[in-house]
């Protein structure tokens, strides 16, 4: 069996290693069964570094490094997949967990990167027995968090752009700002290129307004002739020639940045969604209600960053409480729940009773 997977027992665990993790060089202290140090030291996040770990290692467990227990404040990163690759059996401690550990050792609130890694390395050999391993995941997996999470920076970036760019409009351009709601979407982007400046709009004249809206699919009747009233009285209300000279420059770079972000995005999403379909669990996560290819990755995703297996039961009608098709996502041995359906309407029971 491969040691990347295999089971392994509290009980065969020998050494208690602690890990103080940082960007540029970690903090390492591991204790014996007694609570002894037999190893202290620090490396670089550098190959020669996590070298010379694996040569400490070898020294003192021999070939056998999942019998090496270690503990570190959290679930991913380099240093986890480093961990993992040498073979040792991981144990993830989330940050409050780690603040009360190291309270423990150092009640005068003392903080340094030794005293951390021998504050996880002795609450891992005292209390390591109920702590959950963490296992490798599968590399589909893999790639499919680290695509969301990325895809997640790159919405953020958009959102810095789009404030940018409203607080540019506001500036010189209300107009633009009251014609279109949401910036996020392209049309808003190319009204911009095409017309900067309330005066180019204004030049521009109605049938070339009319052909914008027409050519974006704008034609809610709705929102058609509000905009075209905006646009024809742009210029009443704007900016200076100086701020509208300077801001419509910017304008058009952010606009432009946003279209590439915007292309990038999709590349993310076809490809996030591609893994999806690749992935066994597919067909459970996607036949959730309302969940289908957009939301079934991202919920994949969450549900792999839980370190046990998910229990779902499909529910129905639930007693005519106004829950329709409820779906809980059961955490075995939690009390809390993931929950994705649709409430129909409001019902308590009469007497606060539980349904019959």
């Amino acid at each position: 069996m491969d040691e990347k997977t295999k089971t392994v027992t509290w009980e065969s665990q020998t050494y208690f290693m602690g890990f103080d993790w940082a960007t540029k060089h970690h903090a390492v202290v591991m204790l014996d069964h007694k609570g002894q140090v037999i190893l202290d030291i620090q490396i670089s996040h550098t190959a020669d570094g996590w070298r010379h770990l694996r040569e400490q290692l070898f020294l003192i467990a021999g070939s056998d490094l999942w019998r090496v227990a270690a503990a570190i404040e959290t679930t991913c990163g380099p240093a986890v997949e480093q961990l993992l690759e040498l073979g040792c059996t991981v144990y993830p401690l989330n940050p409050k967990s780690a603040q009360r550990y190291r309270d423990r050792k150092a009640p005068s609130g003392v903080k340094t990167d030794r005293l951390d890694a021998l504050s996880f390395a002795d609450a891992l050999r005292t209390d390591g027995h109920a702590w959950r391993q963490l296992k490798p995941q599968d590399p589909r997996i893999q790639k499919l968090r680290f695509l969301c999470h990325d895809e997640i920076e790159l919405i953020g970036q958009r959102t810095a752009f789009v404030n940018q760019l409203r607080e540019a409009l506001r500036e010189y351009y209300p107009a633009a700002l009251e014609a279109f709601d949401d910036w996020t979407l392209l049309s808003p982007w190319e009204f911009i290129q095409q017309f900067p400046t309330p005066q180019t709009l204004e030049k521009a004249g109605k049938r070339r307004w009319e052909k914008f809206l027409h050519t974006h699919h704008l034609c809610d009747p709705r929102t058609y002739t509000k905009r075209l009233h905006v646009f024809s009285r742009a210029a009443e209300f704007c900016g200076g020639q100086a701020v509208t000279n300077t801001k419509s420059m910017l304008a058009v770079s952010l606009t432009r940045q946003l279209q590439v972000l915007h292309r990038q995005l999709c590349v993310y999403r076809d490809r996030i969604e591609q893994l999806f379909r690749e992935h066994p669990d597919h067909e459970l996560f996607g036949s959730l209600p309302g969940v289908a290819e957009k939301l079934g990755p991202r919920l994949m995703n969450m549900a792999s960053k839980l370190a046990v297996p998910l229990v779902v039961i499909i529910e129905n009608n639930l007693y005519g409480t106004g829950i329709d098709s409820f779906i809980p996502i059961v955490v075995p041995r939690h009390c809390s729940i993931l929950g994705i359906g649709r409430i129909t309407d409001t019902c308590v029971p009469d007497n606060g009773n539980n349904p019959a």
